[in-house]
């Protein structure tokens, strides 16, 4: 009796590895032929184009090892959902002049019950381009690849991966709805220039919970047209803080509002937490219902700052105030 049983177990607890193995696409698998130490951008690519059109859930599988990547475009929609497990060291080119999108290199589009997991690291090798970055005085700068871009991706998680030297910001989110980042681990030098870490704009119910994010420029930038976003147990610093805007700069820029950041602690940061607008905005503006809350701050330069003259390398007018109303 006690054998038959064991044999029932056994059976069964085979199968679910089964089912996953059949919906697990890996890349270094023979068919799509990634190799460490060499570019993955092709079996990247294929893997991902077949877990996308699988109509069971999927998981891409990059294994612990370190993978030259060109650049990626992870697009949906896909027919179930579907999770890009990042074990290794993904690394960017050096120079942005061999990216097909100059601003991009890994892109997350219209994408719904995504997971971005796996403990890796997105390393953007940015040190070249800080050197190279003039947008302090040159307002016509050349294009500075960012990280990881999310555009229009819904009820996903961002979970246990590291974004490393980015050229220009870690993140940028726009058009997400429901999209939380767990777990995630920003860093760069204190002079990596503008290295954002998370910055959001136009996008609903964001969530940033338990990231530790470390960088040469804001620590998490709210953009326009953020709504309904928590932010609670980040750690930050270096960095310039945690930073409402900077708003105002462009025409008909929509409300921000539902900001909810606590728990969370600044060390070493030029800023605390701050709300920032441009003199001189082209159209009137709202940021409310903004609510810091047991924020704990060590050798922060500016605790608590509203700023309405914000205007970096002095590329604006401050004879002409602010009409954008922080309420």
């Amino acid at each position: 009796m006690l054998s038959i049983l064991m044999y029932f177990y056994s059976t069964h607890a085979r199968r679910p590895r089964e089912l996953l193995s059949v919906c697990s696409f890996d890349v270094t698998n023979v068919k799509y032929g990634a190799k460490p130490n060499s570019d993955i951008i092709k079996a990247l690519a294929n893997a991902w184009k077949d877990a996308c059109a699988s109509t069971s859930a999927s998981t891409v599988l990059v294994p612990k090892g370190t993978y030259k990547l060109k650049e990626a475009s992870f697009k949906g929609p896909c027919k179930a959902p579907i999770e890009l497990q990042v074990k290794g060291t993904l690394q960017a080119p050096q120079d942005s002049a061999q990216l097909s999108k100059p601003d991009t290199w890994i892109e997350f589009s219209y994408l719904d019950n995504f997971t971005l997991s796996g403990g890796g690291t997105f390393d953007g090798q940015g040190h070249k381009a800080w050197l190279a970055n003039d947008c302090h005085k040159n307002s016509k700068c050349t294009s500075i690849a960012i990280n990881m871009r999310f555009y229009s991706v819904k009820n996903s998680l961002v979970k246990d991966v590291t974004s490393l030297n980015s050229k220009n910001f870690h993140v940028n989110i726009i058009g997400c709805e429901r999209l939380t980042f767990q777990h995630f681990i920003i860093t760069a030098p204190r002079n990596s220039t503008n290295t954002d870490g998370i910055h959001i704009g136009r996008s609903i119910g964001v969530n940033i919970t338990d990231a530790n994010i470390k960088t040469g420029d804001d620590c998490i930038s709210i953009g326009d047209g953020t709504k309904q976003l928590t932010i609670t147990n980040v750690t930050c610093g270096s960095g310039h803080g945690i930073s409402i805007g900077s708003l105002g700069k462009y025409q008909k820029e929509d409300p921000v509002s539902g900001i909810n950041i606590s728990n969370c602690t600044l060390s070493d940061t030029s800023n605390g937490v701050r709300i920032k607008t441009w003199p001189n905005s082209p159209s009137p503006g709202t940021a409310s219902d903004i609510h810091f809350e047991n924020i704990i701050m060590n050798n922060v330069g500016n605790p608590i700052l509203i700023d309405q003259e914000y205007c970096p390398w002095n590329l604006c007018n401050k004879q002409v105030l602010s009409i954008y109303q922080a309420l």
